[in-house]
Parts: C-alpha cells; structure tokens; sequence
C-alpha cells in the first residue's frame, strides 16, 4: 500500500510496478484528484496557461483511492476517512502542510490545484495581492500575478529574501528583482496576523489587501502519524534505504519505507539526517523505496539513496538552480556580475576549498559542472572559480 497520492507516492507504485510486483497495490491519497504536478501550480497554472498538470502515469493494476484522508496506522492498517484497509508492507508519502499565520480563515495557501485554480480566479487586473513570505514560493506567485496585472505586496519577517534557504548575504541579491517587476517588498516585517482586507504587522500596521496568499513554508504532515509508534521528528525517520524507524512494524515482518515531503532520510554524503521538499526528491527517492520494500540488491548491496540535493525556481524572468547543501560552508564565492539579470552564479565552499553547493542564475551549465565537483569533492581555485570565462571543470581546482 502507499498512502498519498502526490509525486512520491504516484512514483513509488509506478516503481512497484516496474520492479516487477505483480500482487496487490493500493494507493490511497487524500485529494479527490489523480496524481498531480506540484510545481507549475505556481507557474503556468497561476499564470492561466494549463489548467491541469496530471501525471502520466503508468498505474497498471493499482487500486486508487482518491479522496480518502488517512487518519491512523498501526502495523497492518491503515485507518483513513473512508474506513479502515488492511496492507502487508506500506510507503508513507503523505507530503507536507503549509504552516498557517493567526487568522488563517481569512488567507489563501498554494499547496494544491484546487488551490491554484481558485487563486487564479481572484488575480484580477487592478486588484491588490498581499503575500507573506519572500521565498521560493512568494516569489513565484508574486511573478505570476504581476503577470495578470495584479498590485503586489510582499511581506518578508528575515532581513533578505530567501534568507533561510541561501543566507542573508545571497539573498539580498534577489532584491532589486522585486522593485524591476513592480513588486513591492518589505522586509524586517514580521506578520502578527491575517484579517479581513489584509494584514496586521508585528509593530501594529495595518496593510490593505483584496486577497492574501501565505507563503511562510511546509510541514510534514506528521499528525494523522500519532500514537503509530512510527519515528518522526522534523519528519518522518528513515535510514539510507527510505526504510522507516518502526519497532513494531518491524516485529510484525511488516516492511514500512517513507518518501518525499515527509521524508526525513539519512544522508550517507552529508552525514546528518536531510528533509528536502522538493520536486527532484520526490522523482528520485521512490525507486530505492520500492526496492527496499521488494528486498531488491544490486552489485553493491541494497539500493541507497544519497543525492545531491536539487532544485529551480523561475521568478521575474529569471531561472535559478541549485545543487547541494551549504551547511558545511565558510566562504561564498560569486562568479560572474551579480549586478546583471542573469549570467552569474554563487559557490558555497567548505574550509577545505570544496564547493558544496552552487546556486546559477541563467547558467544551468554551471550548475551541471559545479554539481560534478562537488560529488567530486576536489578543492577549487577561487579565483578561477569567480571568472565566468573558465568552465567549471576539473581545471578549475587547485
């Protein structure tokens, strides 16, 4: 069985499948629709330019079960909205929630296509859009509405946008995008709450809005896990294989392995516990999942999952990409002009000259070479490294 039917889920019963399980297979997911793309809700679907991102899948044999919200599990059962469904061996891909502000009745999220759908129809031309959250998805959303002719306001807590994810001095290069695309920013403004007609800031403002859309990040969604005896803290506990901290599904023989959004996986790489939410995990990760739940081994043992982390964003014309997992940095190396719209990317470096993540702006070719190296794990010419006229090759280190 496989509870929830996003990417994740979708991916690991396609793998199932593939891998060459021929028994019994559910997949049960909490929305009423099919598997769906999470990542152009905030892009050609906000924008108008789909109305649907439905997987194409090949789900032969799969009993689906849409539109049931599971509600408890212990070894064996899964308890969900629509009645109790008894497994042999389960992969929980149950994704994330978006974290709600006070007075969230009165605010929108972008988690799902229903969400996308219903926001889009509230962008009108003229109309004012407040979104807190100056990150990945603030942006994002904030982009397409300047699209449709929409007034934007964005509301960041941090310093910087994207703060969290790059640092407050990276971020800050992402700030003159917002003014060129008619967006105002505001930053070092923490929400207090959401109200009719708009916001309320910490410091007591009020800012006027016809619609506000939070944009604060995700949670795993853990709640429906309580009382299970599954391990979770940040998010559900796996090893290296995806396979889940479950004592008592383990006594039972009752194989049990997590993916996606919920998923927090043990990186043999990194050598700490890693929570990725985002789409290029959700692809990966299922097929070492499915073949930890068939027993499969390969040359080198059992299948492990251990990537580099990626991901994109498209925000005011502009294509960003990172690779890695700055954690391990001391140094911030820019290559190229940053000053300029595109063309120009940044490398986090390690104390031992290593580059351990790279984020590019309009250069995926950087970001495909810098991802090289850093599996690699050669240290790199600085300088070499911050002249856009040498290719991110084995050249480029010391």
């Amino acid at each position: 069985m496989v509870v929830g039917a996003g990417m994740a889920g979708a991916w690991t019963a396609e793998n199932l499948r593939r891998a060459g399980y021929t028994g019994e297979l559910t997949l049960v997911g909490a929305e009423p629709h099919a598997p769906y793309d999470r990542p152009p809700l905030s892009k050609t679907v906000l924008e108008g330019r789909t109305d649907s991102t439905t997987l194409k899948l090949e789900l032969s044999g799969v009993e689906t079960r849409y539109g049931a919200r599971a509600t408890g599990l212990r070894p064996g059962t899964l308890e969900t909205t629509d009645g109790p469904i008894a497994f042999d061996a389960v992969a929980l891909a149950t994704g994330a929630v978006p974290i709600r502000l006070p007075g969230s009745e009165h605010a929108r999220v972008l988690r799902t296509i229903d969400d996308a759908r219903s926001l889009r129809e509230r962008l009108r031309p003229g109309s004012r859009l407040a979104i807190v959250g100056a990150g990945w998805i603030g942006a994002e959303v904030a982009t397409a509405a300047r699209k449709r002719g929409v007034e934007v306001i964005v509301v960041e807590a941090a310093a910087a946008p994207l703060a969290a994810a790059l640092g407050p001095d990276v971020g800050r290069l992402f700030v003159p995008w917002y003014a060129e695309a008619g967006v105002e920013l505001r930053l070092d403004s923490p929400v207090q709450e959401v109200v009719p007609g708009g916001l309320v800031l910490a410091d007591g403002e009020r800012i006027s809005a016809d619609e506000v859309v939070v944009g604060v990040g995700v949670r795993p969604d853990l709640a429906w896990l309580e009382g299970s005896g599954v391990g979770y803290e940040r998010g559900v506990l796996t090893d290296e294989h995806m396979t889940v901290t479950w004592p008592e599904a383990t006594a039972a023989g009752i194989g049990a392995v997590a993916v996606g959004d919920c998923a927090a996986w043990w990186s043999r790489r990194y050598g700490a516990r890693l929570l990725v939410e985002h789409w290029d995990s959700a692809q990966q990760a299922p097929e070492v999942a499915a073949a930890t739940l068939l027993g499969l081994t390969g040359e080198d043992g059992p299948a492990v999952y251990d990537p580099v982390p990626y991901f994109w964003s498209d925000q005011f014309g502009r294509m960003i990409q990172y690779a890695g997992h700055r954690a391990a940095a001391v140094e911030v190396v820019y290559r190229g002009d940053v000053t300029q719209p595109k063309g120009w990317s940044v490398g986090w470096v390690d104390a031992a000259g290593r580059i351990v993540a790279i984020m590019a702006v309009g250069r995926p070719v950087d970001v495909v070479r810098g991802r090289k190296l850093l599996v690699a794990g050669v240290p790199i010419d600085a300088e070499r490294f911050a002249d856009p006229s040498f290719a991110l090759t084995m050249p480029v280190a010391s």
